[in-house]
């Protein structure tokens, strides 16, 4: 067995802003291993200031990594290291399919069905967001997530008019993610003022570790809670259930890349699926490697709803994919070829 990895620093098209800060670049770095003419390839995307991986040590450890999977010796301890964890899982699957693109044979896979994904809002000034939910619209969505946090909350709340003005929650459905920016003591309050927008539910709206208060909020709000960065640096399984069981979150996000791969974010299925609590699958900002295995594993669990899969447009120098985004819905066109790595 061969191995080795490759950097590849991924460039916004424009500055994405979330609660934050403003995201201009992207660091991914691509596992390959080749195998009796086999070849598997895995991406570990980092995200700095929310992926556990240490970012100054991860060339270190793939190094080690890489050399053990060639002496065939025993691998590192990897769960601190979800984004690691994910790119190693992809690898092996590819070896394991003896296709490097095709990780979960399926109709999906074979360009004959689509997964229905939300339209992406990025924080900005309210002209720049009207103008996203304008061309969201033209494309057809029908399901937008909006990022909020970061603007003046009224500003925010004028641009949830704007969209609900046009289109009422039987025509369009309304996701939003705070990224953890409410307080705690004033979050209940600004959960009753976006009530009226028919809101479908909203992402982590304050800030993680504070599981009485998330508790209390699930309980009261009128929008329905998910958690997303909470579920982050969980490793262990019972305190995972623990959580679940006193949080009681109508929503979990699984996000593979940060949550140490397919096995893992299976864990948490299966903890939300035994109290009731639904979820759906979102990307964590991968080039279209990451986002092809993760779309591919989210076809195969017969996810329900839109899923969050549309950031593979984001970036200028992406890896060329047959991904594409057809009428609200990713799916595989065959015709097109990946490029090298």
């Amino acid at each position: 067995m061969r191995a080795k990895f490759k950097k590849h620093r991924l460039e916004f098209k424009r500055p994405s802003g979330t609660s934050r800060g403003v995201l201009t670049t992207k660091d991914s770095w691509f596992l390959i291993i080749e195998e009796n003419g086999k070849t598997g390839l895995g991406e570990c995307s980092l995200i700095e200031g929310l992926s556990p991986d240490n970012h100054l040590e991860i060339e270190s450890l793939l190094q080690t990594i890489c050399a053990a999977l060639e002496s065939k010796t025993k691998l590192p301890e990897l769960t601190q290291w979800p984004a690691v964890q994910m790119g190693l899982e992809s690898a092996l699957l590819g070896i394991q399919n003896n296709n490097q693109w095709e990780l979960f044979p399926s109709e999906f896979t074979r360009s004959e069905a689509h997964i229905p994904i939300n339209g992406l809002v990025w924080m900005g000034k309210p002209d720049y967001m009207k103008t996203q939910i304008n061309s969201l619209l033209d494309r057809g969505f029908d399901c937008i997530k909006l990022k909020i946090g970061a603007l003046d909350f009224k500003q925010e709340l004028e641009v949830l008019h704007y969209l609900r003005k046009q289109y009422d929650s039987t025509t369009i459905s309304i996701r939003v993610d705070a990224n953890g920016a409410f307080a705690a003591e004033d979050a209940l309050d600004k959960l009753q003022q976006l009530e009226r927008f028919a809101i479908h539910s909203i992402e982590q709206p304050i800030g993680v570790n504070q599981w009485e208060e998330m508790a209390d909020l699930c309980k009261r709000s009128p929008v329905p809670i998910a958690l997303d960065e909470e579920l982050i640096s969980r490793t262990d399984n019972d305190e995972r259930k623990r959580m679940l069981e006193l949080i009681q979150p109508q929503f979990i996000i699984l996000k593979p890349s940060l949550l140490g791969g397919f096995k893992a974010s299976k864990e948490w299925i299966s903890h939300a699926d035994s109290l009731g609590i639904d979820w759906w699958v979102t990307s964590a900002l991968e080039s279209n490697v990451g986002l092809n295995a993760i779309a591919q594993w989210t076809y195969s669990l017969n996810a329900k709803g839109p899923q969050g899969l549309g950031t593979g447009s984001l970036f200028t120098n992406n890896i060329q994919s047959p991904l594409v985004i057809t009428k609200a819905c990713l799916s595989i066109d065959n015709s097109i070829s990946w490029d090298l790595i």
